[in-house]
C-alpha cells in the first residue's frame, strides 16, 4: 500500500513539475486597436504601431506615454529607428520619417499603394537601414530604395507580386520573397536582380507566396513559403541546398537559428519545429493549439514563440518541453469562444469559408490577443503587442 501511495505521489510531482509556469505582466498598455508589427526600443523608449493607425512612444520603465501619432493607415510593421528619427511603412502606401523626439512628420515617399492579398496577410514590410539608404517591400509589386536623408528614391526593383516580405540584407546583397512565388536576391546598392528562385508551389497553393522575411546565414538564405516548404539556398547563386515540406501547413514565420539549428512554428498543423540549419532534419516537433507566424528568438537557453492562441510560450531549446508561458488579456478572457473545456477547437468554431465565415472567425482569433509580432528583449523584460490592442511588458520567469 506504502509503495503504491509513493508511486501516486512520485507521478503526481511529475504532472507537477511538468506544468509549465505562468509569467505575468509587469505593466500593460491599451491602445484600443490590434497590434501585429513589432516594436523597436532606443534610448529608453519603445515604439510600436497598431491597426488604427497610431503610431506610439512608450517609456520602457513604466509603460508612460511620450507621444503618440496618427496617420492615415494601419501600421502592421516594425518601425526602424534612423539616427534621430524614426521610419514607418504605413498601410496607405506611404513610408514616413518621424521625429523620433515629437512623432512630427518629417518626409514622406509615396508608393503606388498598398494591397490586401488576403484574409492571412497580416504583415507588411518593415523598413530595413544599412549605408544611408532605407529599404522595403510594397503592395505595389515593388521592392525599394530610399535615401534616409531626402526621402527620395534611389531605385527600385518590379516583382511579379505583392511584396510584404521584409529585407534581409548582407554584404550588399539584399534578399527578398514576393507573393509571386518567387525569391530574389538585389544588390543592395544599384537594385540590380543577381538571381531568382522560383518556389516548387502545390496543388492548393501553386503560386508558393514567400509571405515573411528570409533567414541569411553563412552559407545560405532560408524562408518559408505557402506551398507547405521550408527552402533553404546558396545565398551566392540561389541553387538549392534543401527543402523540408511539411504537408497541409504554410511554414510563414521566419525561423530562427541557433548553435545550428533551426526553430519555426507552422500554420494548420499546429507545431512548432527544432530542425538542423545544415540538411534540415527534424531534431524535435512539439504540438501548440494554434499558427505561429512570428520570428521565434533565444531567451535565457529557451526559445521564445508566440501563438495564435493568446500564449506566448517558451521552449526548451534541446527537447521542446514548454517551460513557461504568458497568456493575454483577450486570451482569458475569450478563449472559451474559440476552444472547449478540453483545450480543442469548439464545434462551432468554422475556421475557413466564405468571406463572412473566414471573417468572423479572424475576428475571434483577434480578440484572443493573438501573439503576431516578435517580442523585444531587453534587461530580462520582453515587449510585445497583441492582436487584443494591447501592448505588454512581460518579466522572464
Amino acid at each position: 500500500m506504502r509503495l503504491i501511495l509513493f508511486c501516486c505521489l512520485f507521478l503526481y510531482s511529475l504532472s507537477t513539475i511538468a506544468q509549465p509556469v505562468n509569467a505575468k505582466a509587469e505593466w500593460r498598455v491599451a491602445t484600443a486597436s490590434p497590434i501585429v508589427g513589432d516594436a523597436c526600443i532606443d534610448a529608453g523608449n519603445i515604439y510600436f504601431g497598431n491597426e488604427a493607425g497610431k503610431v506610439f512612444c512608450q517609456a520602457l520603465k513604466n509603460g508612460k506615454l511620450i507621444w503618440e501619432k496618427q496617420l492615415p493607415g494601419a501600421v502592421r510593421s516594425k518601425p526602424a529607428v534612423v539616427n534621430g528619427s524614426l521610419i514607418i511603412n504605413c498601410n496607405n502606401g506611404v513610408l514616413y520619417e518621424l521625429n523620433k523626439s515629437t512623432g512630427e512628420i518629417i518626409w514622406e515617399f509615396s508608393t503606388k499603394g498598398e494591397k490586401q492579398y488576403d484574409f492571412w496577410d497580416y504583415y507588411r514590410s518593415s523598413p530595413v537601414h544599412v549605408n544611408g539608404l532605407i529599404y522595403f517591400g510594397s503592395g505595389d509589386y515593388h521592392v525599394y530604395a530610399i535615401d534616409a536623408v531626402t526621402g527620395k528614391e534611389r531605385w527600385k526593383f518590379a516583382t511579379g507580386g505583392i511584396v510584404h516580405a521584409d529585407p534581409a540584407i548582407q554584404n550588399d546583397m539584399l534578399y527578398i520573397g514576393s507573393y509571386d512565388g518567387k525569391f530574389y536576391a538585389l544588390n543592395a546598392t544599384t537594385g540590380q536582380q543577381l538571381w531568382q528562385f522560383k518556389t516548387i508551389g502545390d496543388r492548393n497553393f501553386p503560386r508558393g507566396e514567400v509571405q515573411k522575411a528570409a533567414l541569411v546565414t553563412n552559407e545560405a538564405v532560408i524562408f518559408g513559403s505557402r506551398d507547405y516548404n521550408i527552402y533553404a539556398l546558396n545565398k551566392s547563386n540561389g541553387i538549392g541546398l534543401w527543402n523540408m515540406k511539411e504537408i497541409g501547413s504554410w511554414i510563414t514565420a521566419t525561423p530562427l537559428l541557433h548553435k545550428n539549428n533551426l526553430f519555426f512554428g507552422t500554420s494548420d498543423t499546429h507545431a512548432f519545429y527544432s530542425s538542423s540549419a545544415e540538411d534540415g532534419t527534424v531534431k524535435w516537433k512539439t504540438p501548440i493549439p494554434f499558427r505561429s507566424y512570428n520570428t521565434p528568438l533565444v531567451a535565457d537557453s529557451l526559445i521564445l514563440a508566440g501563438c495564435f492562441n493568446g500564449m506566448l510560450y517558451a521552449f526548451d531549446v534541446t527537447t521542446g518541453k514548454i517551460h513557461w508561458q504568458f497568456q493575454t488579456d483577450g486570451s482569458k478572457k475569450n478563449y472559451s469562444t474559440v476552444y472547449d473545456a478540453n483545450g480543442h477547437f469548439r464545434k462551432d468554431f468554422v475556421m475557413y469559408g466564405d468571406n463572412k465565415v473566414t471573417g468572423a472567425a479572424e475576428k475571434k482569433i483577434f480578440d484572443l490577443g493573438a501573439v503576431l509580432a516578435t517580442p523585444v528583449q531587453h534587461n530580462g523584460m520582453l515587449y510585445f503587442g497583441a492582436t487584443d490592442g494591447t501592448f505588454y511588458a512581460v518579466k522572464q520567469p
